[in-house]
């Protein structure tokens, strides 16, 4: 039989509803204060983002000092992000969140002072990196920990894809206002502009209700991060999935080449430029478009081989940005930017789904008196990779140049999931369960 007109609309409906990212979390107001307070929030993140590798490589001309960010990121993200992780489990989460949202605010403003007095320190700049860093490490797991205790369980997927595709969409406009804005504002304005964009979450974190603890634990120390470590060890699926995105990270993120590309390759200025915005915000714009055509990822039962599958992607991506780095001269630079934006992009996209997907996991399978300790894990792994893979792309842009160094770290990232494969053989067998209908000892109204 022929469908109607009207038939066919209605499946041409459900077929976009089905495709295009699902909004059902914004429903709840707690959670949909957050998200919109992101918004704002990540643009003015994202500028900093730009500004702190741009402010030293100004100073120092040298990616190898540029990769030293990842050093200075590193350090505190482990050691805050594993006590911050075990603090959310034995303090109410939305007082932890206002100091740590206070303490970025105020490191924002220290670096605006610094670049507004031309002091040209790069360790002053590396030492205030280090501290933002540190509440960064505390911020994240916390307020990670606290989307399961606002909306019910079976939302998650879609809720962690909103998140990351409303941080990619800042992680757009972040780069590219930076790109346009350093050579007519100035370094000292992106940081100003972040330290007022972080009013936003401050504004969304007092409206939260209080989120106490659930567990019997009371104290956040050694004992309670080993507690942590050990539980995990017996969870072989979420292991794995920290293992799988180290590899991705380390090896696979070359963003610390890019103000050296963009000014000896794509012809920018020292100072930055457009093709300096367009490489760090490539990644976000392919995020953003995976996350809004995302309908499809709570349908999806086996999540570790799709983990598996987008982390081959992006490994290819970032060996097929390396050549076209390799490649470009004058007279074919202009269109080899646009290449090596698009592999970026790509890979953006796949990392997205990936990102959703072992959040789910996470989530899904941690109690929540333990769900603190291993988001802090969780941060340290998604944060600290890249940083590790800063010192070690700089290191192999100063031995080998960036296109070697991009391109011969996406091969590796290849064969590292193969070898993953290899040892954890359940991640590439693991099949999601249906998830709880509803939050798991929430303690929270769900009215605004």
């Amino acid at each position: 039989m022929k469908r109607t007109r009207s038939e066919a609309a209605s499946g041409v409906t459900v077929h976009k509803r089905r495709l295009l990212a699902d909004t059902t979390p914004l429903r709840e107001p707690h959670y949909r204060r957050l998200w919109i307070a992101g918004l704002i929030t990540v643009i003015g993140a994202q500028l900093s983002v730009v500004a702190v590798p741009q402010q030293v490589y100004e100073i120092t001309r040298s990616s190898a000092y540029v990769g030293l960010t990842g050093v200075f990121g590193l350090v505190p993200l482990i050691v805050f992000g594993l006590w911050g992780g075990a603090l959310a489990d034995v303090m109410d989460r939305r007082r932890l969140m206002m100091i740590t949202t206070a303490g970025m605010i105020a490191v924002s403003v220290l670096f605006w002072i610094q670049a507004a007095a031309g002091v040209n320190n790069v360790w002053l700049v590396l030492g205030l990196f280090a501290l933002q860093q540190a509440f960064f490490a505390v911020n994240q797991p916390t307020r990670a920990a606290v989307i399961p205790r606002l909306i019910p369980g079976d939302q998650l997927p879609a809720a962690n894809s909103l998140n990351m595709t409303v941080a990619q969409f800042g992680a757009i406009g972040g780069p590219l206002l930076a790109g346009v804005l350093i050579p007519v504002i100035g370094l000292p304005s992106l940081y100003l502009i972040d330290s007022i964009a972080l009013l936003a979450t401050m504004w969304a974190v007092i409206r939260l209700p209080a989120i106490p603890p659930t567990g019997q634990t009371t104290k956040a120390g050694l004992r309670s991060v080993l507690d942590g470590f050990a539980y995990l060890s017996t969870q072989k699926v979420l292991l794995a999935s920290f293992v799988v995105d180290i590899v991705a990270m380390v090896f696979g993120m070359p963003r610390a080449l890019f103000p050296q590309i963009a000014h000896e390759t794509f012809g920018d200025p020292a100072s930055g430029g457009l093709a300096l915005g367009l490489l760090f915000a490539a990644m976000s714009a392919g995020a953003v478009i995976g996350g809004v055509f995302s309908g499809w990822l709570p349908r999806v039962r086996r999540q570790g081989l799709a983990v598996v599958v987008c982390i081959v992607l992006w490994g290819l991506a970032m060996v097929g940005f390396g050549v076209a780095v390799g490649f470009a001269n004058p007279q074919s630079s202009a269109v080899l930017l646009w290449v090596a934006v698009a592999f970026l992009a790509f890979g953006g996209a796949v990392d997205m789904v990936s990102a959703a997907f072992r959040s789910t996991m996470l989530q899904q399978v941690a109690p929540d008196d333990m769900r603190g300790r291993l988001q802090g894990v969780f941060i340290v792994v998604v944060a600290g990779g890249p940083r590790i893979g800063d010192v070690l792309h700089g290191a192999a842009a100063f031995a080998f140049g960036t296109a070697v160094a991009a391109a011969g770290g996406g091969v590796l990232v290849v064969i590292g999931v193969a070898v993953c494969c290899l040892v954890f053989p359940a991640f590439l067998r693991y099949r999601v369960g249906r998830p709880s209908p509803t939050p798991a000892d929430s303690g929270v109204r769900a009215d605004g």
